[in-house]
């Protein structure tokens, strides 16, 4: 049943590169994806479209123009509206320095390129489940106090 429900429900995914390449190689890559896809160019450009499109998942690059990757997670993270977003950072860089960057600015994953399709599917997979969990925790949260606000504390 439960499988039935997340199957209605389709991922969003936001593609945040500036080389029109890569995000053509990402888009042909979900291409038999189950998922709602849109793209940004530029850091400005992605938070832009996460408050228009309201990703579950963004794949990010590092390098963009106007902020970089780095500072778009930073700025996804540190907002309640946005951090609950899954963020998979897709870059060049692997430097143990860059990778430790991209986890001092919230990121949920990395993958290095050029990417492995079987990779990136499966890690989109993962990461798309993980939200939709992390989302019917929040939902059953609040719907619990709710509850509790409603009728106080239940003694027997």
């Amino acid at each position: 049943m439960a499988a039935s429900k997340k199957k209605d429900r389709k991922g969003r995914i936001l593609i945040a590169d500036d080389n029109q390449p890569n995000v053509e190689l990402l888009e042909a890559f979900l291409a038999d994806f189950d998922c709602e896809i849109a793209v940004a160019v530029d850091g400005r450009d992605t938070l832009d479209k996460v408050a228009q499109f309201h990703p579950d998942l963004i794949l990010l690059d590092v390098m963009m123009p106007k902020l970089s990757g780095f500072e778009v997670c930073k700025k996804i993270k540190q907002d309640p509206a946005t951090r609950g977003i899954m963020v998979l950072m897709v870059t060049a860089l692997n430097e143990l320095g860059d990778i430790e960057r991209a986890v001092d600015s919230g990121t949920d994953d990395f993958l290095s390129k050029p990417v492995n399709k079987v990779e990136l599917i499966k890690r989109v997979e993962n990461m798309l489940k993980l939200r939709h969990v992390t989302d019917e925790l929040e939902r059953l949260r609040r719907y619990i106090q709710g509850m509790e606000d409603d009728t106080g504390p239940r003694s027997e």
